[in-house]
């Protein structure tokens, strides 16, 4: 049955798209619509993360000073509420929304009072997000706000005010209380997990030292008693219920625990850590008494620090020697640690806070930690030592560790293998005078078997570029084709079975094109012989081959040139030499140059004397004629057939070879760090400092 026909009307306004087709979603729409971006997810995580919210709200105004006591109720009707008894959100008239402060809080995305640190000088909810969020994902919502004598309350479902601001009667308290129910439409589960919160809270408790927080839940078929937490001492009572258990088992490994309470510059951080022997790592941080489990700034200076500073009193203690340092994972096995932050203007990745972004906290955490924890470590010697001696430990039995996976590797794939197929090895068995060539490529690797001494000069060709072994661990290199085939020919094995004089060449030269992606190949070559071939270098071994860019011919006569430059000198020559055959006039003769048109092109032609002017194509066209030079630029060694390959570049009488040797090996290390490895911003930094140094491109 044919299709019936489209009107004209209908397909036009099918294929319009105008103003009207854009949305705009207004008041707290968008959360309703994308929950996700505001909460997390719809899931537990996200439900819970209701109730912090109104929680963080609480402990904020605890921590400008308003609030001694929290109270959380879990109800059997799904509903939770959070009250306490601060200043109360105020309910007088907002200016610019002509509504109750509390409506515009609770109704308004980036209302709230901690934008200007005027009401808050540091605050741990989303600015003015958060309660609004809640009120905007509850089927139900209720505020009351005690203040000014008086009760007061509003409700509202899904993000509107579904009552007017109201008085309720008097009061001598002072507070504000939200009372909510999460909506079904969105949670596809509403159940509050009762030891979650409690973890939650008495956390909080622990970094809100003075404050009261009572929490009941009326849900359980079996009543639970209410908990009440109150810490006087903080993140040093939180640091000894981590460690409770340790401490009965006999685990503790150190009885003086450390402790750092500093401000500086705006930012007031507390530090407490102490050791025991467990293999596990504990680390808590927190930014505004928000939990941040995926850390952020403040935990990245912290653990920086903390390995400086361990190695820097292990060297001038003589407890670590020269050139052995321990790593974060040393240091960081049996710690136990709280690293708590606070700042006027926190930037967390992501709505739900769970990393801290200021980069400023990272530097100056890590400078005033580093230089309070090694005071700490010369004054407490014996803590000192137990701590090192127990990152000794770890970091031996990590190096035996990592030994014993790589022998496994080794083992599993080199041992028994025989040479590659694709290896063309040489007649020798000397290694003094055996050649191994590396070659880019299949079509290279060809022409490079024909034009070979067989003798003498073996051929291993790779197909595309090898792995990048200052970014991939050693079992990712095993499993290379292109460098195992590499190892096995060379014959030395590597790392601790390493063995020189099983070298099976003595000459190993790396042959690549003459382009941006033989550089690279190239680079990616010089990479593994430096990390794991490095005495092959050293000894004077590794070679670089230098193919050349251009073949000149005039008549019989060929000539190669292996620079732009060395091009340039040649042409001209054989320029000059022809014209003096024809009896020509030396001022003439002079006149002849490379000429480069505005393309980039490069031709042959005579220098025009100022003034004059040349007759575009046909005079080029008649030059070349008159002059009969033939100039080829090699892109490749696949370009070359075996006679050329042979005459160029792998005949010993005439080749160039580079041999590659190690000036400076830190500044070597550094270098291969920068350029190869996994950290994109030194490497940027890097090629804009040195691009304008760049000469003959090729792209």
């Amino acid at each position: 049955m044919p299709k019936p026909i489209q009107k004209k009307e209908e397909q036009q306004e099918k294929n319009s798209y105008t103003a009207k087709d854009i949305d705009v979603l207004e008041g707290l729409e968008p959360v309703r619509k994308r929950p996700g971006m505001y909460i997390g997810s719809t899931g537990p995580d996200g439900l819970h993360h209701l109730v912090y919210e109104c929680v963080d709200n609480s402990i904020d105004e605890a921590l400008a000073g308003y609030a001694k006591k929290i109270e959380i109720h879990l109800w059997a009707n799904n509903q939770v509420s959070v009250e306490d008894d601060g200043r109360g959100i105020p309910v007088d008239i907002h200016p610019k929304t002509k509504k109750s402060a509390l409506e515009t809080v609770l109704c308004t995305l980036h209302a709230g009072g901690k934008f200007s640190n005027k009401a808050y000088k540091v605050s741990g909810g989303l600015h003015g997000v958060g309660v609004s969020v809640v009120n905007a994902l509850s089927k139900y919502l209720r505020a009351e706000v005690y203040r000014d004598g008086y009760i007061y309350y509003q409700e509202y479902s899904q993000g509107k005010p579904i009552t007017p601001l109201k008085k309720n009667g008097k009061t001598s308290k002072t507070g504000t209380k939200i009372i909510f129910e999460p909506d079904p439409e969105i949670f596809p589960e509403i159940k509050f997990d009762w030891k979650r919160i409690v973890d939650h809270l008495r956390y909080q408790a622990f970094l809100t030292p003075g404050v009261t927080m009572r929490v009941v839940d009326h849900q359980a078929e079996n009543k639970i008693f209410p908990y009440v937490f109150h810490f006087e001492n903080g993140i040093r009572t939180f640091l000894r219920f981590l460690t409770e258990t340790y401490r009965k088992l006999g685990k503790k490994l150190i009885e003086e625990d450390f402790f750092l309470s500093e401000e500086k510059e705006n930012l007031s951080m507390e530090i407490a850590m102490t050791y025991v022997d467990d293999t596990d790592t504990v680390e808590f941080s927190f930014a505004n008494n928000i939990y941040t489990p995926e850390g952020g700034m403040h935990l990245t200076g912290f653990r920086s620090a903390l390995t400086r500073a361990l190695n820097a009193y292990g060297k001038e203690t003589g407890f670590l020697k020269e050139g052995n340092n321990l790593t974060g994972e040393d240091v960081r096995e049996g710690l136990v640690a709280i690293i708590s932050v606070r700042l006027p203007n926190p930037q967390y990745e992501g709505q739900t806070k769970a990393k801290l972004g200021n980069p400023e906290v990272r530097t100056i955490l890590e400078q005033v930690f580093f230089e309070k924890l090694k005071e700490w470590l010369e004054i407490h010697k014996e803590e000192a030592k137990k701590i090192l001696e127990k990152c000794l430990m770890t970091a031996q039995a990590r190096l035996a560790a990592k030994k014993a996976k790589e022998n496994i590797l080794r083992k599993g794939v080199l041992e028994g293998a025989s040479l590659p197929g694709k290896l063309a090895d040489c007649i020798t068995k000397k290694a003094e005078e055996a050649e191994l060539f590396i070659v880019e490529g299949d079509s290279a690797g060809g022409s490079a078997k024909s034009a070979r001494d067989r003798n003498t000069q073996a051929i291993l060709p790779l197909r595309g570029k090898i792995l990048n072994v200052e970014k991939a661990g050693l079992d990712r290199m095993m499993t290379s084709e292109e460098v195992k085939a590499l190892i096995v020919a060379l014959g030395t094995a590597l790392l601790d079975d390493f063995d020189l004089d099983k070298l099976r060449y003595h000459k190993i030269i790396i042959m690549t094109d003459a382009d941006s992606d033989g550089a690279h190949i190239r680079t990616l070559l010089l990479t593994l012989f430096y990390r794991y071939f490095k005495p092959i270098i050293e000894q004077g071994y590794l070679y670089i081959a230098q193919p050349p860019l251009y073949k000149i011919q005039i008549g019989k006569k060929v000539e190669y040139a292996y620079s732009e430059a060395e091009k340039d000198q040649i042409v001209n020559s054989l320029l000059e030499a022809k014209l003096s055959k024809k009896q020509s006039s030396k001022e003439e003769a002079k006149k002849l140059k490379i000429i480069t048109q505005d393309k980039g092109e490069t031709v042959l032609g005579v220098e025009k004397e100022e003034g004059e002017k040349q007759d575009d194509q046909k005079e080029v066209s008649e030059e070349k004629s008159l002059k009969g030079i033939d100039l080829q630029r090699y892109k490749g060694l696949g370009e070359m057939n075996p006679s050329e390959l042979w005459e160029t570049t792998m005949n010993p009488e005439k080749r160039i070879l580079k041999k590659v040797s190690i000036n400076d090996a830190e500044e070597a290390d550094r270098l291969f760090d920068i350029l190869m490895g996994g950290e994109v911003l030194p490497r940027k930094k890097f090629i804009q400092a040195y691009a304008q140094q760049v000469k003959n491109l090729d792209i």
